[in-house]
């Protein structure tokens, strides 16, 4: 199975999130991703596992999953606005 997405990191500053995919940065304003997220503990935001294709992110303490599409595409929106 190929990958989909290459994600290489996944971090927080502040009120953002920073995602690394297929070799380019992303930042997205964590209250538009995730409300879980967003009242989530630094150590909750930091226990997530990657599904093995990229797909997708699942923080397991706080039992959410997002999609790096998903993701991606709010970064978008983020940087044109």
């Amino acid at each position: 199975m190929d990958k989909q997405y290459n994600v290489s990191n996944i971090d927080f500053s502040g009120e953002w999130i920073i995602l690394s995919v297929n070799e380019e940065t992303f930042e997205i304003p964590i209250v538009q991703v995730s409300k879980k997220l967003a009242q989530a503990t630094d150590i909750e935001r930091r226990m997530y596992r990657i599904s093995p294709s990229g797909y997708g992110i699942h923080w397991y303490a706080i039992d959410e999953d997002l999609t790096t599409k998903g993701l991606i595409k709010l970064a978008t929106v983020a940087q044109t606005a």
